[in-house]
């Protein structure tokens, strides 16, 4: 356990998310995947998960970075932040063009070689602050 767990987490990431290859999101992802966060409601499976990633894709133009990766057991945890531009409409804000930098922390249990359930919280409020959709502090 380990090695493997972490290296699909990773392609996630990196092949999925970066490389926009949503198309992965079967081989990377069980049939009845469930993602966690509280921000972003996503539906079941490989799907649910290419839709709410595919929204940021589009929207933010930019990278993910995986800051740092551990794993226990059957889970991957990975510290990612995720920067770019704010090129269009997200939850009915249209685009600013600000850049923006956002934290978080992704939590994934995978079984057999997938992605089988995923627990996620980012920094929701200072996204919004970024955009200028919400006061910044101070």
């Amino acid at each position: 356990m380990g090695a493997s767990e972490e290296a699909v987490v990773r392609r996630f990431y990196d092949e999925m998310n970066n490389g926009r290859k949503n198309e992965l999101a079967p081989e990377l992802f069980t049939n009845d995947h469930v993602f966690h966060d509280p921000q972003v409601p996503a539906g079941p499976g490989p799907q649910g998960v290419a839709e709410v990633v595919s929204v940021y894709q589009r929207n933010v133009e930019g990278h993910w970075t995986i800051e740092e990766i551990f794993s226990a057991g059957d889970r991957v945890v990975v510290r990612w932040t995720r920067s770019g531009t704010h090129v269009g409409e997200i939850n009915g804000i249209p685009p600013t063009g600000r850049s923006v930098r956002v934290d978080a922390i992704a939590i994934h249990k995978v079984t057999g070689g997938k992605i089988a359930e995923s627990w996620e919280v980012w920094d929701t409020l200072g996204f919004l602050q970024q955009i200028g959709a919400v006061p910044g502090p101070g």
